[in-house]
């Protein structure tokens, strides 16, 4: 039971961090730093949510309207981080971040005008995105994840978009050179980074809650999904493994008070909650000297200079 339940949550935290920080990698490898990850979980999420309220569908159909209403919706928000760095050329760090805080504000006041000025909780219906195999309970989004995975390789190494968005990445002029539009390509990749986070904004807050309170955001997801990205350097496959990893550590908050062992250390849950971004501070630290990040990120594109 106990195996169970750890497999349980460690798929689902597994799904989430990949998904975002493949959003990451798309953004990043066309030269965008993504610090706006966090805050495009919670409109993802939050799109996802009231979606899968107020659409008068069936089940069958509306998960999948549901989930492309908060990819959709990642995107979009995405959209002004790209807006601001690209075409504005602003520091990407300071933009990113603030986002996250416009993010969760934004999050706050719909929550509470959909419950009539109450609290910022928003109940969710989480059995349509359940299922079970072999009395595992699985969620919708992890075979979701594994083709998204599969895509987001052949996407970024079998295909000329692939390409070009790594050249945009690495050495923009040089791109620009030979004909490729590096704000195009900028913005695809924001794109895809922003479609990517909310669904992973709706993969972390509606399969294992019965609701949610939209004043805690996604509770430090995005930025865990940073460092998954980093460790996993920029590459779709390592990035899955980083996933996993962190994901051990966050599904021991899970099944703390379940777990013999873990109860009679009589440790707060707080402490499991900080596990996985410890993880994160000491792996990075050992590891960031072999960082090999895209050459051109966070540097704005300046079409005038050679």
């Amino acid at each position: 039971m106990l195996a169970l339940l750890l497999t349980k949550y460690t798929l689902l935290y597994t799904t989430v961090l990949m998904l975002v920080a493949l959003g990451g990698m798309f953004s990043e490898r066309s030269g965008i730093i993504n610090i706006a990850l966090e805050g495009i979980m919670v409109i993802g999420g939050l799109a996802g949510v009231l979606a899968a309220k107020f659409l008068p569908m069936t089940p069958a159909l509306m998960v999948p309207v549901a989930i492309l209403i908060a990819g959709l919706a990642g995107l979009i928000y995405a959209l002004l981080l790209g807006f601001a760095s690209i075409n504005l050329k602003a520091d990407q760090t300071i933009g990113g971040t603030a986002l996250n805080l416009m993010a969760t504000a934004i999050a706050m006041v719909i929550a509470k005008r959909v419950n009539n000025g109450g609290a910022a909780k928003l109940p969710l219906n989480k059995e349509p995105l359940l299922f079970s195999i072999g009395g595992l309970e699985m969620s919708v989004f992890i075979p979701i994840g594994l083709v998204l995975l599969l895509l987001a390789y052949f996407i970024l190494y079998k295909t000329r978009l692939g390409l070009r968005l790594r050249s945009c990445g690495e050495h923009p002029q040089a791109a620009d050179s030979v004909g490729i539009n590096v704000y195009h390509m900028r913005y695809i990749g924001v794109m895809f980074s922003g479609f990517l986070g909310g669904i992973g904004g709706m993969a972390y807050i509606m399969p294992a809650n019965p609701e949610w309170n939209f004043e805690q955001g996604v509770t430090g997801m995005g930025f865990l999904a940073l460092a998954v990205m980093i460790f996993g350097q920029w590459k779709p496959f390592r990035i899955a493994l980083a996933a996993i990893f962190f994901s051990l550590f966050r599904a021991l908050a899970n099944i703390a008070d379940s777990f013999p062992l873990l109860k009679d250390l009589n440790w707060p849950k707080e402490i499991y909650n900080m596990m996985p971004f410890i993880a994160s501070m000491i792996v990075l630290a050992l590891t960031s000297k072999k960082s090999r990040a895209p050459k051109a990120e966070g540097v704005p594109y300046d079409k005038g200079m050679r």
